[in-house]
């Protein structure tokens, strides 16, 4: 079978393939007792209509254009596979040629899987890394952070207050007005499993170390994928980007209906359209769409391999708060996840 491959805009290709006059004639059998399933004709039950009258009944294009549909429906991925072409998306599929007795040729537009060619990663990764600083705890943090605990007690103190006798005084709502508790040691021992004060303390900075350590750490992902992004040029598919949008845009849109606002009425509010916010977020789209190709190609060059066993048992936990969610698209989840995480370990983590 004759194929002509063009590499086109944004990924995509377009391909020309002609399916020989026997291969394409052989098909019409088939064509004709499909349609013919469909077409009433006086004294004949459906299915049942002999062949010549259904020709006539049809007419010889629409026998054709059927012949045509299956011929390419078992061809096209027949050339996908001995291509080996990473096709995505639906393709635009147009016949170019048709007539009985004659090959049949057809043109199919298709985005492809964008080829990353990456630069040299680990070297990048380790230069962005070493400029980050790092982090502390300061002893204004942790006293800043025990006001705010006062504060919150305090406030909720004043709430029980209220509902106890509504005509309390509007002014004592106020933090600055209210009278903070003393932090003490029978103060902290209500709060949790404390020793005293000095072990509150201890924990506390602990927990806001390990906090600030976490944002630094994703932060100091985002400057890492930056740097590795603006040495690697991808020419993007449209259906990718739009594949993204979709997923941020659902996002979105669930993060404004729990806070109990549909999210028709925040963008009226807003006074835009669903149009409007997804042109504003496309950015974002591209870059986070790059950022799972390059990391996805990262995982394959660097062989990485996620523990399906492992993968199957997260999603069982994951189904078990999300039942209603579909298992093959929280595998699919799951399994990027395991990725991700393997290739920002490698990153971080280089072996020496």
């Amino acid at each position: 079978m004759p194929i002509e491959i063009k590499k086109l805009e944004r990924s995509q290709i377009e391909l020309t393939a002609e399916i020989p006059a026997e291969e394409f004639d052989s098909y019409r059998s088939q064509a004709i007792k499909h349609l013919g399933s469909h077409v009433d004709l006086p004294g004949f039950r459906k299915g049942h209509v002999p062949e010549k009258m259904l020709e006539e009944a049809l007419g010889e294009m629409r026998i054709m254009e059927e012949m045509a549909n299956r011929a390419i429906q078992n061809s096209f991925p027949k050339i996908v596979e001995s291509e080996k072409l990473d096709a995505i998306g639906q393709p635009e599929v147009s016949v170019t040629k048709m007539a009985m007795g004659n090959p049949l040729e057809f043109k199919v537009r298709v985005a492809v899987v964008p080829e990353v060619p990456l630069p040299d990663y680990k070297k990048i990764a380790q230069k962005t890394l070493a400029k980050e600083s790092p982090v502390e705890v300061t002893d204004q943090e942790v006293e800043d952070t025990i006001v705010e605990i006062q504060k919150l007690h305090a406030r909720q103190a004043a709430a029980a207050k209220k509902d106890a006798s509504p005509s309390a005084a509007s002014a004592s709502e106020e933090t600055e007005d209210l009278e903070l508790p003393v932090f003490d040691d029978a103060f902290v021992k209500s709060l949790g499993d404390f020793k005293d004060l000095a072990d509150f303390k201890i924990k506390l900075r602990e927990n806001i170390s390990a906090e600030k350590t976490q944002k630094a750490k994703d932060k100091a992902r985002i400057s890492m994928m930056d740097a590795i992004m603006a040495k690697t040029t991808i020419d993007l598919p449209e259906v990718i980007v739009a594949g993204e949008l979709d997923k941020m845009m659902a996002q979105m849109k669930y993060d404004i209906e729990r806070m109990g606002v549909t999210f028709e009425d925040y963008v009226r509010h807003a006074k835009k359209t669903e149009d409007d916010m997804r042109k504003e977020v496309t950015p974002d789209a591209e870059k986070r769409a790059k950022y799972q190709l390059i990391l996805n190609k990262i995982a394959e060059v660097e062989e990485i391999k996620p523990d399906m066993k492992e993968a199957e048992a997260r999603v069982d936990e994951l189904l078990k708060e999300h039942p209603e969610a579909n298992r093959q698209r929280a595998l699919i989840y799951v399994v990027s996840n395991m990725l991700n995480q393997a290739v920002f370990d490698l990153l971080e983590n280089p072996k020496s």
